[in-house]
């Protein structure tokens, strides 16, 4: 059996002081499972009273999952939620027909030079549920199911993996699991998800033996379990799930199955039909409205 189905580069952006390297959507594997966007940010440090500041924005037919291991970030959204993310935990809003947020270096974490170090990813939702109800839910990491095995240490964020299942309300089968690896630690991916990426956060990693650098995702192979090991203390993410039932267009902050949801999300922020983030009058205009 191959290794590897395709190997993923970064596109890496300076966004002001920090740097993000992008993974999906790439071609010609513009989605793993229902991963639709993977952002690897940082790590950064900010100057001191400097730090992130993502004005409200819109999103809809997608679920945004925040995952940090370094640093902390303020989630605002239209719902009234305001909630502080820290190393471990989870933030998983679901747009489904729409909703509004922003994130932000908390104050606090400012005086003494923020830091910030995680992944960001966009999950698309089923048909199904393309049009649900927005919601949002805080994970704190002790509510995560832990793995151990030889020298690695796993948390599950989404989905289910090894035998656990995490609490994160998932809308379609889902991989999505945290590896701290050992020098000499090694793990078998099972074959139990249709589609499955290991993306190296860091460390010298090989999977089935041949070597994935960091800041790359190798994409798996259905069937068959997968061995990952590190020659070297190594951080890796495990993602994946079952195959999206359909194609999904992607443009700015949006992910729909139809041009028609697309256009008309871009109606309603362009006539800030979308609901406001309390307390915030800043937002992101539409990119191709140059108006505001």
């Amino acid at each position: 059996m191959q290794a590897t189905t395709a190997i993923l580069e970064p596109h890496t952006k300076d966004l002001g002081g920090f740097e993000v390297r992008r993974l999906l959507p790439a071609f010609p594997q513009k989605m793993v499972g229902p991963f639709i966007f993977f952002d690897h940010m940082g790590p950064a440090r900010f100057p001191v009273g400097q730090g992130v500041d993502v004005r409200p924005h819109p999103h809809i037919g997608l679920a945004t999952v925040t995952y940090l291991f370094e640093g902390a970030l303020m989630h605002r959204d239209s719902l009234g939620t305001v909630q502080r993310i820290q190393p471990g935990d989870v933030n998983w809003m679901t747009a489904g027909r729409g909703i509004v947020h922003s994130e932000r270096t908390p104050q606090e974490e400012r005086a003494g030079g923020a830091r910030l170090h995680g992944i960001q990813t966009w999950v698309a939702l089923p048909l199904k549920h393309e049009q649900a109800e927005p919601s949002f839910e805080h994970l704190p990491k002790a509510t995560l199911p832990a793995v151990s095995a030889a020298g690695v240490q796993m948390h599950v964020i989404a989905g289910t993996a090894f035998g656990q299942k995490a609490p994160t309300p998932v809308f379609s089968d889902t991989l999505y699991v945290s590896l701290e690896l050992s020098a000499g630690g090694v793990i078998g991916v099972p074959p139990e998800h249709e589609e499955r990426g290991v993306y190296v956060v860091s460390g010298d990693i090989t999977v089935a033996g041949e070597p994935l650098a960091p800041f790359h995702v190798a994409v798996l192979p259905a069937g068959g379990t997968i061995e990952i090991k590190a020659a070297t203390p190594a951080r890796a993410m495990l993602f994946g799930g079952a195959k999206m039932d359909g194609d999904r267009h992607i443009w700015w902050n949006f992910v729909a199955s139809s041009r028609e949801l697309m256009d008309e999300a871009k109606r309603r922020w362009r006539e800030q039909r979308f609901g406001a983030v309390p307390d915030e009058t800043e937002f992101i205009p539409l990119p191709e409205d140059s108006r505001k």
